[in-house]
């Protein structure tokens, strides 16, 4: 790993997070299709899609812990085989019960993908060079993701709209594809993602199953321990409740100003193909805010600015204000996970680095749920507008909590012997405290992170991560 310059890294990391997630812009168009056409009502749809949620609560962090115990290599590479064996069969399923197995696999793909590519990004990076400066390249990333799911959309609404190839029908063409693609994508992952493994030989495998529980066990007491850390993953309780107005009631907003449901679902369509464009768009200023205002602030502006796109989305009465404040709101988000994930980077010195990023992903299940059950509710009894503004305050109330990390790194700054004598933040370097743990350190169509991946769910039916989040739709 450190054989590789900086520059080298970044450019495998790029590659390989674009093959990961065209596949599943190929999905995008045709997934809820394809089940439909194989004998799916609406109702089972939702049910098999419930089976990956469910894995993925569960494996979330015993994976994020068993990747940092044996290698981020190993865990990616079966990752994806699964993700490769879950489109094959979705490829030929035409049960219930065969759908509903994909989506566990898909599950399974996204508990052992979520963080294991960006935490070797960040870790190559640092072996490079200690003092070179990632978040640059986690906001590339973003616009990676952005262009490469929206780019996959494209490709497979063209695939569909050729037509039948012989037996195969038009829908299940662009699934096809995203099989050779995943199967090229592994192929890469194989050849250039190179590292030192914390764990060699034959009794690896045994050794890191017994590793991950206490690596797991780090990562928690990393964050009992840090202030920032406990500040910064707290920031997705937030997002997660506030997620529920940009992804769930947009929809339905949208078909408040525009008279109809049916009117609102064809406007959504290029809308949400133009709201990854967006975010790609916005992780690229990345680099841009870093150096005018710094990460911290950067980040809790982005905050109270997603929270002012969603008041534009509830208060305008047209369907033209209502679409730009939706492309204004992911363009926002597209600079502000970047941002997070960096400053969350910096707060993790040691072997638990994907296991703090599964920790930073989970935040935001019970984050979304809440805001599920509450501004729905609310929608319902006052109005979605209300429920909105609701949740726009929400996503704005997170801004404060990036001050612990602006304040840690004014510290670092100005300290004469670096940032270690600048913080009384812990790290991960120094020894564990009483419990053993050394110290530091959102669904479906159109809800894919960080991720990256990130973070936050998923789109299509390779579904988070601490992965991005995207335009639902």
């Amino acid at each position: 790993m450190s054989t590789l310059s900086v520059r080298q890294v970044r450019r495998r990391f790029l590659v390989l997070h674009g093959l990961r997630w065209l596949p599943t812009g190929l999905m995008v168009p045709v997934m809820i299709l394809l089940m439909q056409e194989r004998g799916l009502s609406l109702s089972q749809i939702g049910l098999v899609s419930v089976a990956q949620g469910l894995v993925v609560l569960a494996l979330e962090l015993p994976t994020g812990g068993f990747a940092d115990a044996l290698g981020r290599r190993p865990v990616l590479v079966v990752a994806w085989i699964v993700n490769l064996a879950s489109l094959l069969l979705f490829s030929v399923a035409d049960s219930f019960a065969l759908f509903f197995v994909v989506w566990a696999l898909q599950g399974v793909f996204r508990a052992l993908d979520s963080g294991p590519l960006e935490s070797w990004y960040v870790d190559a990076t640092l072996a490079a060079d200690p003092d070179a400066k990632y978040e640059a390249g986690l906001g590339y990333a973003g616009t990676v993701i952005g262009v490469a799911i929206g780019a996959g959309a494209l490709i497979g609404g063209g695939l569909v709209a050729l037509g039948p190839i012989g037996p195969v029908s038009a829908l299940t063409v662009p699934v096809l594809v995203a099989v050779a693609l995943q199967a090229v994508a592994l192929v890469a992952l194989l050849l250039l993602l190179s590292e030192v493994r914390p764990a060699r030989g034959r009794g690896a495998l045994r050794t890191s199953v017994v590793e991950a529980p206490r690596m797991v066990g780090q990562a928690v007491g990393l964050l009992r321990r840090s202030r920032v850390l406990l500040a910064l993953v707290a920031v997705e309780l937030f997002w997660g409740f506030g997620m529920v107005t940009f992804e769930s009631l947009l929809p339905i907003r949208l078909s408040e100003v525009v008279g109809g449901a049916e009117r609102a679902a064809s406007l959504l369509g290029p809308a949400s193909s133009a709201a990854w464009l967006a975010q790609a768009a916005g992780a690229a200023l990345t680099p841009l805010l870093l150096r005018r205002l710094g990460a911290a602030p950067s980040a809790a502006l982005m905050r109270v600015l997603q929270g002012v796109t969603v008041v534009g989305m509830g208060l305008f009465a047209g369907p033209v204000g209502v679409l730009v404040a939706y492309l204004a709101c992911y363009t926002v988000h597209g600079a502000s996970n970047p941002l997070h994930m960096g400053l969350l980077h910096r707060q993790v010195d040691g072997p638990y680095r994907t296991s703090v990023i599964s920790l930073n992903s989970m935040m935001g299940q019970p984050g979304f749920a809440i805001g599920a059950v509450g501004l729905t509710a609310l929608a319902e009894a006052v109005s979605v507008t209300a429920a909105m503004l609701v949740g726009a305050v929400v996503l704005a109330l997170a801004a404060p909590l990036y001050l612990p990390a602006w304040r840690a790194d004014r510290r670092a700054a100005v300290a004469p012997d670096g940032p270690a004598a600048a913080t009384s933040e812990p790290t991960a370097a120094e020894p564990a405290g009483p419990t053993g743990a050394a110290l530091p350190t959102g669904p479906e169509a159109g809800r894919p992170t960080e991720a990256a991946q990130p973070s936050g769910p998923e789109v299509g039916l390779p579904t988070e991560a601490a992965q991005p989040s995207g335009p639902a739709g």
